[in-house]
């Protein structure tokens, strides 16, 4: 997945083109909401109103969450009676992949809180 120096333009956006997954899996992770979600999957499977309760938000914007990581490939749904029930589909790569950003922010400590671009007060302007 790494991008080599001296290429040219066409190797360059063959290159690209190989990252885009990998931009669309950690846009999904971008959101505090989908990353509490996810967290609180890997206790068990969950119904809607579940998470809804538990973050405080809305049916519809925890559906709206839902679905996008659903559309990543990160959760499933099945039905139970007239509601949906929600779990991690490969729950032990997600564990895994959320203790590597654990490590990672130890490393670079308020870094990443304090970037003007995309941490904690871009974050509260964009709001």
């Amino acid at each position: 997945m790494a991008i080599t120096a001296g290429t040219s333009d066409g190797d360059r956006a063959a290159e690209l083109e190989m990252l885009l997954p990998a931009t669309c899996l950690f846009h999904s992770l971008s959101d505090p909401s989908r990353l509490v979600i996810l967290q609180h999957l890997q206790l068990g499977e969950h119904r809607v109103v579940d998470l809804t309760e538990h973050l405080g938000l809305s049916q519809s914007t925890v559906s709206k969450h839902l679905a996008r990581l659903k559309d990543a490939g990160l959760v499933e749904s099945r039905p139970q009676g007239r509601a949906s029930v929600y779990s991690l589909l490969h729950g032990e790569a997600i564990t895994e992949l959320l203790a590597a950003a654990e490590r990672l922010l130890g490393l670079t400590g308020d870094t990443v809180a304090l970037c003007p671009v995309h941490g904690k007060r871009a974050a509260a302007e964009s709001n």
